[in-house]
């Protein structure tokens, strides 16, 4: 069965409906886009049909264009793959404009018949493109229902009409959010913003869309018409220039220059503006072939999208029964405890939250509280969801009520011996087959599992903070953990709708081990005397949400002091960091502790404003006369990161690394265009790479000293996503 169908009723209504088989939601595949090319030309040809209307086969209109065909395009594209891009985009253009014009006279604009959309609930991407090709835009009253353009989100940008003609129906300024931010609007907020035309109750949509069909209405785009001008004005009318210089502006200031697709969607928008119509799709195709054509755009598909979705489908989970969690205890009730148990509460489990007081336990639940009263306030929840949230939260002090847990997730101090005496506490209560974990940054997962009256029980699920916020989970196995504590942890973080990955047990796990360096790295250019203003500008032009001493400042200082003397008892005399501890303990001594202090390397106002850098550090680390070029602080600043993403690979703390990839992003910020470390890798190629590092440890210390398994790679010339296929198959 083909995923388009077409019926003709006894009113001459062609009803072309889209249902790919086997698919909860409808995708765009290259094999579809000639079935539908085929219907709309009999639709036309066939004097019997008045109108057609496109509608779906389900309760949703489209999720988009397959992403896995989008990211495999540019390697399937033949021999010159910008041209293939290019002339299979502009394939797809015609379709859809033939769709657009529906057999009008070219001169005079007469004739043609009338092709409504009607959306049962959620269009993106391409669900969107292509009913804003039709003549009128039908969306149920779907409340769930999500209307937008995505693209922007995975490294793309609207690419088979819809930047161009959404830019010339709703003007630049109107289009920005949907098309720069990727914002979704539910079908009535979708329809104040001059995305669809009609909202209608979903048992009327059909009905609608043919009537309005029947109606003989004015079919010509404005677009198409004498006279046509860009709402808000083109780029060289006065209003319109003050928008593409804000839009600028604005995609600069948010992006850095950092997001490839972001600057294409601009240029594909001003330089349409100045053309015809026709040329505007052309400059459209253009700009989405070269979007598509950088290494960047196929990259962060497959680490934002494919890898992530396989991840969080189980890719690496045991092949055991499902451990759904029906009780969790969460001992510990401060700011991390606190949002596990609403992250828990909200996706329906049973919560036992327990502090050494009632104060302290009813004080984590009360941030709950705040949350829901919050998403009320926005309208985004109820007072009857918020009742039955906390009533799933029972706040105690009492052990006895993690009788029936089946999850334990321990959240107290970073001391080993406070968690062995939680950790016996718990297990004097619950039953044998409860899994414990243990949510730490840095302890040793087997270390603390000697406390445990069975270690195969006993795993580490680190969560990032805020928990409510973050989407990464860091699941830890120790050296004894089994496949029902894994699988069950998989099961908990899938339930709550975060992403996981799984890695093995050793200093740092992987998140910590990578941004740790990075943090370090810019701490020792600033003793070096380089310029603090270029170190964190560096890092962001380099797409990372916060510069290496920004970091230091929101995670604390004294933090960042705890970590290093611990880690320098553990090392002894292997220990690396001895600069860096200089100026952290300096900053510690100065009380300058962070953001939370309001007072670290930035200033802050008395609101907790930064207010820019702060001036006190030149007085002790006086910045050089002769500063380094931009490209040695980033590479300083990635590679510090990459090579231990590497040597966590190489020495099995990583098993796979689309989690290396997926869990940089989203556990960190790395530089999400690049796709992640070994995406990153990918695209300068191992040789360089290796090279690079050979540069960087002589000028800078042996923390460059190129891994032997990137040695190895870049001598054969390989790729870690073609090396490691078979560990990352989804991908």
């Amino acid at each position: 069965m083909t995923d388009f169908t077409m019926k003709t009723d006894a009113d001459g209504v062609a009803i072309i409906t889209w249902d790919v088989q086997g698919k909860s939601m409808n995708v765009m595949t290259l094999e579809a886009w000639p079935v539908l090319d085929g219907l709309i030309d009999d639709a036309l040809a066939d004097d019997a049909v008045k109108g057609i209307v496109v509608t779906s086969g389900k309760d949703t209109f489209a999720g988009g264009m397959d992403l896995n065909v989008i990211a495999k395009m540019k390697e399937s594209a033949g021999d010159n793959p910008a041209k293939g891009l290019f002339d299979g985009l502009m394939e797809s253009h015609a379709i859809l404009r033939k769709i657009e014009r529906a057999g009008m006279d070219p001169k005079t604009n007469k004739g043609g018949k009338p092709i409504a959309a009607a959306l049962p609930g959620t269009a993106l991407g391409i669900g969107l493109e292509i009913p804003l090709a039709c003549h009128r835009i039908f969306a149920a009253d779907n409340p769930k229902a999500k209307i937008g353009l995505p693209e922007i989100m995975v490294g793309i940008f609207p690419g088979m009409g819809g930047t161009t003609r959404l830019s010339r129906k709703l003007g630049a300024m109107g289009a920005s959010p949907l098309l720069l931010e990727g914002k979704l609007n539910d079908p009535k907020k979708a329809k104040a913003a001059g995305v669809v035309d009609e909202v209608v109750p979903a048992d009327e949509l059909l009905a609608a869309a043919k009537a309005w069909v029947l109606s003989e209405p004015k079919i010509v785009k404005p677009w198409d018409e004498k006279g046509y001008k860009m709402p808000g004005g083109a780029p060289y009318h006065p209003a319109g220039f003050m928008t593409f210089v804000g839009a600028s502006a604005m995609v600069n200031g948010k992006t850095q220059g950092a997001f490839p697709a972001a600057k294409a969607l601009l240029s594909a928008v001003y330089e349409g503006a100045l053309v015809p119509f026709d040329t505007a799709l052309k400059i459209e195709a253009r700009w989405f072939t070269n979007v598509l054509m950088n290494p960047s755009s196929s990259a962060m598909i497959r680490s934002l999208f494919i890898n992530k979705e396989a991840l969080e489908k189980g890719a690496n989970r045991p092949a055991i029964a499902d451990q759904k969690v029906q009780k969790v205890g969460v001992i510990g009730a401060g700011m991390m405890g606190a949002g596990i148990a609403l992250v828990s509460a909200l996706a329906g489990i049973q919560v036992v939250l327990i502090d050494n007081t009632q104060e302290a336990a009813d004080k984590g639940k009360a941030y709950t509280t705040a949350h829901l009263d919050k998403g009320i306030a926005r309208k985004k929840t109820t007072p009857e969801k918020k009742e039955t949230v906390l009533g799933l939260i029972n706040a105690t002090t009492d052990y006895a009520a993690l009788a029936g847990c089946d999850l334990i997730v321990e959240a107290v101090f970073e001391d080993v011996s406070v968690k062995a005496e939680v950790t016996k506490k718990v297990q004097a209560v619950v039953g044998p087959d409860c899994i414990f974990a243990t949510n730490t940054s840095t302890l040793p997962i087997t270390e603390l599992a000697k406390a445990s009256n069975d270690a195969e029980k006993f795993i580490g699920i680190h969560f990032f903070s805020p928990v409510d916020k973050m989407l990464l989970v860091e699941i830890i196995k120790g050296k004894k953990t089994g496949e029902v504590a894994v699988a069950k942890a998989l099961d908990f973080v899938r339930q709550i709708r975060k992403t996981p990955i799984v890695v093995n047990d050793e200093r740092f796990f992987y998140a910590n081990r990578c941004i740790i360096p990075y943090i370090n790295e810019g701490i020792r250019m600033v003793k070096e005397g380089v310029e603090p203003a270029l170190i964190e500008n560096a890092a962001k032009l380099l797409g990372m949400p916060l510069g290496p001493l920004q970091l230091v400042d929101e995670t604390s200082v004294d933090l960042g002091v705890k970590i290093a003397k611990a880690t320098r008892a553990a090392m002894g005399d292997d220990y690396p960091d001895g600069e860096v501890d200089e100026v952290l303990f300096w900053m510690f001594d100065q009380k300058r502790l962070g953001r939370k202090s309001n007072s670290g390397f930035y200033e802050y106002d008395a609101k907790g404003k930064r207010t820019g850098l702060w001036d006190g550090l030149a007085a002790q680390y006086p910045v050089a006369d002769d500063q380094p070029d931009l490209t040695t602080v980033q590479h300083r600043l990635m590679f510090a990161q990459v090579l231990e993403a590497v040597r966590a690979l190489e020495e099995n703390v990583l098993e796979d690394i689309r989690e290396g990839d997926v869990g940089a992003i989203l556990g960190w910020g790395f530089a999400p265009w690049s796709g992640g470390p070994f995406s990153w890798l990918d695209i300068i190629g191992a040789p360089y790479a290796a090279e690079r590092c050979d540069q960087l440890a002589e000028e800078f210390g042996a923390r460059f000293t190129t891994p032997a398994l990137l040695r190895e790679m870049a001598d054969k010339n390989q790729e870690f996503y073609k090396r490691f296929a078979a560990t990352a198959k989804a991908a």
